[in-house]
């Protein structure tokens, strides 16, 4: 199914595009044929993204630097984009998290991760389905979740929250928008070791053992392997799949939510991880 083409006239929208994961997707679309849009809050990684990008495929990448946090920006940006031309998808892929106890949890620190992750997700999904549905376009929107939405997941509460409320998005736009020719659908991954997650979720060696021991397949998961997967979601050949999640994970989410080994820290350790967020921000 991935030929040349698969992906050829399509326009491309991946939020957190300019690291990680979004990265991974952005360079698997381009290699498919889409043109690329790409928005993240720092625009040394947008601009270096967007060069790697052009001289690999050749393809066409628009770069805007957005805090999607920001309701009245994500407008800004899409009125911006649609300027050039309509989106054909959406890829909600930017997202924040880190482990915490969850009674020791600020509203500060809750908004940090529910804001991108749940709140501008939504803002953006909400500003491209209004535009194609004001133009009669057609479009997709696919939204990277996490299996904490089959499993929930300890001491990353808002997080799975937030990946919950997409999914519950997911499924009710899916019959919303559906007879308007927009699909939803969205992905669970399990672990996909990056420098942003891992510094999140891993503090002090905490991943020395590490999601492979936990795992069926006794792995992690490669960036290509969901990049592929998501290519397959946006394209034309899963034009009959819609409000589905697809986890993606060797199936660790049978086995366990991941975090269980945080219920044996001390409180010495909870105290030496609260400090390092502490000096983090």
């Amino acid at each position: 199914m991935f030929e040349p083409g698969l992906l050829k006239g399509k326009r491309i929208l991946v939020t957190g595009g300019g690291s990680g994961l979004g990265v991974a997707m952005g360079r698997r679309f381009a290699e498919l044929g889409a043109d690329l849009v790409i928005c993240g809050r720092r625009r040394e990684n947008l601009e270096q993204t967007a060069v790697a990008l052009k001289q690999d495929f050749g393809v066409t990448v628009a770069i805007h630097p957005c805090d999607i946090c920001d309701a009245a920006a994500v407008e800004t940006m899409m009125d911006a984009i649609w300027r050039d031309g309509a989106l054909d998808v959406l890829v909600n892929n930017a997202a924040a998290t880190f482990i915490a106890q969850t009674e020791h949890l600020s509203a500060r620190a809750a908004d940090a991760i529910l804001a991108p992750t749940l709140h501008g997700a939504l803002y953006c999904t909400i500003a491209a389905g209004k535009r194609w549905i004001d133009t009669g376009g057609r479009g997709v929107v696919l939204s990277i979740l996490s299996t904490s939405t089959l499993t929930g997941r300890a001491f990353t509460v808002p997080s799975a929250m937030a990946k919950s409320g997409l999914l519950a998005m997911t499924r009710s736009l899916a019959v919303e928008w559906g007879p308007k020719g927009i699909r939803t659908v969205a992905i669970a991954p399990g672990p996909f070791p990056t420098a942003g997650a891992s510094a999140g979720l891993h503090p002090q060696g905490r991943a020395a053992a590490g999601p492979a021991s936990r795992n069926p397949l006794g792995r992690v998961g490669e960036h290509q392997e969901l990049a592929d997967l998501a290519s397959f979601l946006v394209s034309d050949r899963a034009g009959y799949i819609n409000g589905e999640m697809a986890a993606i994970d060797g199936g660790a989410h049978l086995r366990s939510s991941g975090a269980e080994d945080l219920l044996g820290w001390t409180d010495e350790q909870w105290e030496m991880h609260r400090r390092s967020l502490r000096t983090k921000n």
